[in-house]
């Protein structure tokens, strides 16, 4: 199964599924941007630490490896992936933080070039350049409006820029880079991200609000999502990971709405359907192209 074509294409569905009620959770969570890092952090960290510690065949040898430049890098991107995100949902609209993360593909499309040197298929381009149409439409229109960019909406914007970077970064490497241990890089990145925002926000700020809701996704949501998307790019070019995990973009405000009754307009529908349907055509397509024969495709 691993030498088809759709393998790849597969989990990074499956992950990416995982990780669109992550919102919803947050918002729950009614916390202020520190807290939620820190709970998502520590409880992401200490899952996937642990996780490693029981999985891993070689500690000394995943040890050595967290401290290669490799390695460090992961660590960093996931630092600030964890911190980013939290801080942008914090203090701007759900859908505008996650309109400047679609912009993942891009980043994950010219880092594979730049570190790779490996080319991006007219389809993945064109099939951006619809998702990108569809979200658009679903963030900027709709019969109340346009999202205008105040002070919060710009920082939503540039945070989720900043965590779309990472994270595409984070995908390229593990690419370049197979033999790394997701569960301890990413973990020890997710851990050290929890311990400095607590050390912004204090220990007596951590029992404000929903702790359960935030534990859902420190515990379940991240560790799943993040391990599973991490190991899709082992087997799938870097920009199809991050292709796919647009769906969040569509499908983190649904979850909104459910959870919270911030009901979403016409206009985000059919900007919904637009990436829906175009990531449809897309998986389809690649799942009837001949791999070359290896695991990577």
């Amino acid at each position: 199964m691993t030498r088809h074509p759709l393998f790849g294409i597969l989990l990074a569905v499956f992950g990416t599924l995982v990780l669109t009620p992550d919102t919803m959770f947050m918002r729950w969570s009614e916390m202020g941007g520190f807290e939620m890092v820190a709970w998502r952090g520590l409880l992401m960290g200490v899952a996937m630490l642990v996780m490693w510690a029981i999985l891993s065949r070689d500690r000394r040898a995943d040890l050595l490896i967290l401290g290669s430049g490799f390695g460090l890098t992961i660590v960093v991107c996931q630092f600030f992936n964890a911190t980013l995100f939290g801080l942008g949902i914090s203090v701007a609209p759900v859908a505008v933080v996650l309109f400047g993360l679609a912009t993942v593909p891009i980043f994950s499309a010219i880092l594979a070039w730049l570190i790779l040197g490996e080319p991006t298929r007219r389809a993945t381009w064109v099939t951006i350049a619809a998702v990108m149409t569809g979200i658009g439409i679903a963030v900027f229109s709709g019969d109340k409006g346009q999202i205008g960019l105040d002070r919060n909406s710009l920082y939503g914007a540039l945070f989720g820029l900043g965590t779309a970077l990472v994270l595409a970064l984070n995908f390229v490497v593990m690419r370049r880079r197979p033999q790394l241990p997701i569960l301890l890089v990413i973990g020890v990145g997710a851990a050290l991200a929890g311990a400095t925002a607590l050390g912004v926000a204090g220990p007596q700020a951590m029992t404000n609000g929903n702790v359960w809701a935030i534990a859902v996704t420190g515990l379940v949501i991240l560790p799943v999502s993040f391990f599973t998307l991490s190991l899709a790019s082992r087997y799938t070019h870097a920009s199809n990971v991050s292709l796919l995990l647009l769906l969040e973009t569509v499908l983190g405000p649904v979850w909104v709405w459910v959870g919270t009754g911030e009901a979403p307009t016409p206009m985000m529908i059919v900007g919904g359907a637009i990436v829906v349907g175009s990531l449809a055509v897309y998986i389809i397509w690649t799942g009837r192209r001949p791999g070359p024969g290896g695991p990577v495709h």
